[in-house]
């Protein structure tokens, strides 16, 4: 029997971090092909006009707000939606953050914050949907990657070591999730203009809107493999480039970054202790 694959007449499909970016894009295009959509974010305002760039769309696009971190908040979320809508049988987690770390000024809260939504929150949208899925005998699910999780680069610190453990965990849920007839995707798309690429200070090669990235990832989706990876002038030659010795990827990615040309920051000054008195 052919692994499971989605389709607008089996039920909704589920997107996580939905208000702005490829999620938003994402999410009005599965509408466009006649899917019932549930958009989560954390912010209900940036959901609230989603709905109205459906109206004229063959599908709808309903918005159930939530912080992905909200372990109990996702399950509720879930719940509620099958409830409302039917059975959720494509669930794309997007949601995730990019926080800048640099050598020069580390410290520890971008990293926590980090893992907390890009990886905890998806775990926390992933396990309730799955068991559900696994109850009813199929399902799709693909999770945001990245092409940072390939090998280090500058200011990704956090970021891309979140996205390289995403792409080892759903490699690993994928055993046992194909024999469940549950399809597992993971998306490591290249640099996209997005609210959160904004933060970014470096080169960033062979930039997509995000407009064209959910056309990218809609159609990897329908007839893509297990990866699902974009633009081939970027990712190929970074895949390649993973052949070589760590002496030569550092070379090419502070040629390709520019971060060769960066000079180190300011030290931040570690606060002063009140002395203990006795």
């Amino acid at each position: 029997m052919a692994l499971y694959r989605a389709n607008p007449k089996d039920g909704v499909a589920w997107i996580t971090g939905a208000s702005t970016g490829i999620g938003r894009a994402l999410a009005v295009r599965l509408a466009g092909q006649g899917y019932t959509v549930a958009a989560t974010a954390r912010a209900e305002d940036g959901l609230s006009s989603i709905t109205r760039e459906a109206e004229d769309l063959e599908g709808r696009i309903f918005v159930f707000p939530c912080d992905v971190m909200n372990e109990a908040g996702m399950e509720r979320t879930v719940a509620q939606i099958e409830k409302n809508l039917g059975p959720i049988t494509l669930a794309v987690f997007n949601a995730g953050t990019y926080l800048p770390v640099r050598g020069d000024r580390l410290e520890t809260t971008n990293f926590v914050r980090s893992y907390q939504i890009n990886v905890f929150g998806t775990l926390n949208g992933l396990i309730p949907v799955s068991d559900r899925m696994r109850d009813r005998g199929f399902g799709h699910i693909a999770v945001m990657g990245s092409v940072t999780s390939f090998f280090g680069m500058p200011s990704a610190a956090a970021y891309g070591s979140t996205k390289a453990a995403l792409n080892n965990l759903v490699e690993g849920l994928r055993y046992d999730f194909e024999k469940l007839n549950i399809r597992t995707q993971i998306i490591n798309p290249g640099f996209v203009a997005t609210p959160l690429t904004r933060k970014t200070n470096f080169s960033m090669p062979a930039l997509l809107t995000a407009s064209e990235a959910a056309r990218r990832i809609d159609r990897g989706l329908h007839k893509g493999g297990y990866e699902i990876t974009f633009p081939k002038r970027l990712v190929w030659p970074l895949k390649f480039l993973r052949l070589f010795p760590s002496s030569l990827i550092f070379f090419v990615m502070y040629r390709l970054t520019g971060w060769n040309k960066r000079s180190l920051g300011p030290r931040k000054k570690p606060e002063k202790r009140a002395s203990a008195k006795t």
